[in-house]
């Protein structure tokens, strides 16, 4: 069997999280908890961690599907280099950020996953993960004359090409000219 690739799991695992958070934050800002100042806390902490975590990153083996739009979070991603490429930072990262939002119970979830997420962002890159942006390679359009062949000779139904006879010389001569043929049964005219 193959490797997992944890990284993977750590980001689908982090941008969800992202999200709880928002949605416990938005709770506990609008239903004017006690602390709710650690609710606006975790709706810039959840947006911080979506930004974060929405373009994927690329796979060692096979193929990764991109997200809708994630050339563009992408290039923001890039340009603060080894800060967002390694693992072990995204692992802090995302544990220093979950730590504050644990004091309310409406973002206590968001917390959970995140720390979560953090553990596996550091298993990754224990196993010698990172993140490697998505390069689009240019499509190569097939050539329109090397894709056409030659049509088939005979209509369908067409009987296996082991099966097909092969004319003899006379009658190729015979149906090229479009001459009159010869039937090699003898036909004559007697009514009964």
């Amino acid at each position: 069997m193959g490797q997992i690739e944890w990284a993977m799991w750590a980001n689908e695992q982090a941008l969800a999280s992202g999200l709880i958070l928002i949605c416990g934050g938005i709770v506990a800002t609008a239903g004017q908890f006690t602390q709710w100042y650690f609710g606006v806390y975790s709706i810039v902490a959840g947006v911080l961690v979506c930004l974060l975590e929405y373009p994927r990153g690329k796979r060692k083996k096979g193929s990764t599907m991109e997200r809708c739009g994630q050339k563009y979070m992408t290039a923001v991603v890039k340009m603060f280099g080894p800060l967002t490429r390694n693992y072990y930072i995204r692992a802090f990262l995302h544990l220093a950020l979950s730590l504050p939002a644990g004091v309310l119970l409406a973002t206590i979830l968001g917390t959970a996953c995140l720390a979560i997420a953090s553990g596996i962002y550091l298993l990754a890159a224990i196993r010698g993960e990172e993140w490697t942006p998505i390069e689009h390679k240019p499509r190569e359009l097939p050539q329109v004359g090397g894709t056409i062949k030659q049509p088939p000779s005979n209509p369908p139904p067409r009987p296996p090409a082991e099966a097909r006879k092969k004319p003899s010389e006379g009658q190729e001569e015979d149906a090229a000219v479009g001459g009159p043929q010869t039937n090699p049964l003898p036909v004559t005219d007697e009514v009964m």
